[in-house]
């Protein structure tokens, strides 16, 4: 039976008011569940997505590197030969590994930026992670207040799912 399933039966069932307080809490506290889940969702497949560009970012970044040293290593072999009529071509292939040079520093730095995204997204999946799992507690805890008729329990639930929520919410101040 799913946790929606069983909230509806719980509020059907529902014929005191004590279990009606808190079987309302018990939905409040679902759909905050439900909201909280689609941010971890959300964060932690953008934290995959950015550790895939920043790897993309860093193979690009390789390959320029690669490309520079051979335009160096052309430039070396090429001045070796002291042919003038290759010295458009030594011109040519410092040209290139300046450029190289310049263009792997830029992807460097893109990289880096991708990567400083990626650890923000798992800062804040980790966040919502926890709070999804403290409102789950107190969804359990409001049960067994109902089952127990124990306003105790409830006020722990009801502790619980605050708990989850302002640690849900600290996710938003991370910078």
């Amino acid at each position: 039976m799913s946790a929606s399933e069983e909230l509806q039966e719980g509020v059907e069932h529902a014929k005191e008011p004590f279990d009606k307080k808190v079987a309302v809490s018990m939905a409040i506290i679902a759909a905050f569940l439900a909201i909280v889940s689609v941010g971890v969702h959300y964060y932690t497949t953008e934290e995959l997505l950015a550790q895939q560009q920043a790897s993309d970012q860093w193979a690009y970044y390789q390959a320029k590197d690669i490309r520079r040293y051979e335009s160096e290593i052309a430039q070396d072999v090429l001045k070796a030969a002291e042919k003038e009529s290759l010295g458009n071509r030594v011109q040519h292939y410092g040209q290139n590994s300046d450029r190289y040079d310049k263009e792997r520093n830029e992807i460097q730095d893109k990289a880096r930026e991708i990567e400083a995204e990626r650890n923000l997204d798992g800062k804040r999946a980790f966040r919502l992670e926890f709070g999804e799992v403290f409102l789950e507690i107190g969804i359990v805890l409001a049960s067994l207040a109902i089952l127990a008729k124990m306003a105790k329990i409830w006020y722990l639930a009801l502790l619980s799912a605050a708990t989850g929520l302002a640690m849900s919410a600290t996710m938003l101040f991370i910078r």
